[in-house]
């Protein structure tokens, strides 16, 4: 069925745009939703009208959306986390914690959720790049570092490597430190009278 689009439909079409949809589409969702009609000559001349309102709109949207992109374009956000011993967060850092940080980094009271292009939500400390749209035509990527609470940004956590107890040995030896013998009992440390 060929229909003529009154509204947008994300992934499908915009407004003014002709499609050929299945029947069954258009009969269940499209048309009783008013979000399209039959592509005959009103309807088509009331969308054209409409995709040009639609377009100088989105020019203008899309150009405030430039100015902010370009300001925020690589900014770095640095969120503190409650953290484990493995480095796995307690928890995690989702699209509403960044849109949240995103909204004071622009100066604006709140950033919608939905625009932060977060494929799942972070569980490791680290710096993750992630995308953020805009408008439909524009996106920034920032990048949000997650790091643990009573530590600064910026610094690595320190991964502590197990040692063998050869290179123990060989440590011990640079210090000065004597091995002591393994399975013998230390002899007890004698008490002078004075």
């Amino acid at each position: 069925m060929k229909v003529v689009f009154l509204e947008n439909v994300e992934g499908t079409a915009q407004v003014g745009e002709v499609k050929d949809v299945k029947s069954g589409f258009a009969r269940n969702f499209l048309l009783p939703r008013g979000l399209a009609a039959p592509a005959i000559e009103p309807y088509l001349r009331w969308a054209n009208a409409r995709a040009v309102r639609e377009d100088k709109k989105q020019g203008d949207l899309d150009k405030q959306a430039t100015a902010i992109a370009e300001r925020i374009e690589g900014a770095r956000i640095t969120m503190p986390a409650r953290v484990g011993e493995t480095g796995k967060l307690y928890g995690s850092i989702t699209g509403v914690h960044i849109a949240a940080e995103v909204a004071k980094l622009i100066g604006e009271p709140e950033f919608d959720h939905r625009k932060v292009l977060l494929g799942e939500a972070i569980k490791e400390v680290g710096v993750q790049p992630v995308r953020l749209r805009l408008t439909r035509n524009v996106e920034a990527t920032v990048e949000v570092e997650v790091f643990a609470e009573g530590e600064e940004p910026g610094m690595e956590p320190v991964e502590q490597t197990p040692v063998t107890p050869e290179e123990f040995a060989g440590e011990a030896a640079e210090v000065g430190i004597e091995e002591e013998t393994r399975g013998e009992e230390p002899e007890p440390v004698k008490e002078e009278k004075a």
